[in-house]
């Protein structure tokens, strides 16, 4: 009887720290809500104007890949939604370019902003396998995203989509492609070393 309830008990402790662990993932959504939000949020300010564009040129696009891709893509899409309700309500978030608030949104460049939760979603969800191709497939389609919700803001505003797409796509096609690549890259990366560490 003694031989057979000491491992009986060992059996009923291990599991233990798994609960624990699991206890403690929702704690640290906050922190990581934040984390996330702060590097899109710090990628804004890295704003170049473009004389031919309403739309600068920034780092945020390469930032939402990033967020998506390393923290998944439910915390990448609530960490993008925090940004956003950040830069509604004045905080200094958005590419010092322009209104802050309300206005950015509604303005040529707020539909590319309202994108990225979704972008954010996608890649996470695309890019989680982590082979190159599987998250260079997944940037990309986060830059699609992107673009589509600018290019439709702005023809709404402008009353005509071809000029939207000229203003507002054409000049950040091979730039944001090469975002799109070089945030493939860093996840595919993260994602083999997680794997060697494992």
């Amino acid at each position: 009887m003694t031989s057979q309830s000491l491992p009986d008990r060992a059996s009923q402790a291990t599991p233990a720290p798994k609960a624990a662990r699991r206890l403690r993932v929702p704690l640290a959504w906050p922190f990581t809500l934040a984390v996330g939000a702060a590097v899109v949020a710090m990628s804004a300010q890295v704003a170049v104007r473009l004389p031919f564009s309403p739309v600068p040129v920034t780092l945020q696009g390469l930032a939402v890949f990033l967020v998506g891709g390393l923290f998944g893509a439910a915390i990448g899409t609530g960490a993008l939604v925090l940004y956003l309700l950040a830069g509604a309500f004045g905080l200094p978030v958005f590419a010092p370019i322009g209104p802050q608030g309300l206005a950015r949104l509604s303005g040529p460049t707020g539909g590319y902003l309202l994108a990225f939760p979704v972008a954010a979603a996608m890649v996470g969800r695309l890019g989680e396998q982590g082979r190159f191709l599987r998250c260079l497939y997944a940037t990309l389609v986060g830059m699609v995203i992107i673009h589509f919700g600018g290019w439709a803001q702005l023809a709404v505003l402008t009353g005509n989509p071809s000029k939207a797409f000229a203003l507002g796509v054409t000049p950040f096609l091979l730039q944001d492609s090469l975002k799109a690549t070089l945030a493939a890259a860093v996840l595919w990366r993260a994602h083999h070393t997680l794997r060697l560490r494992s």
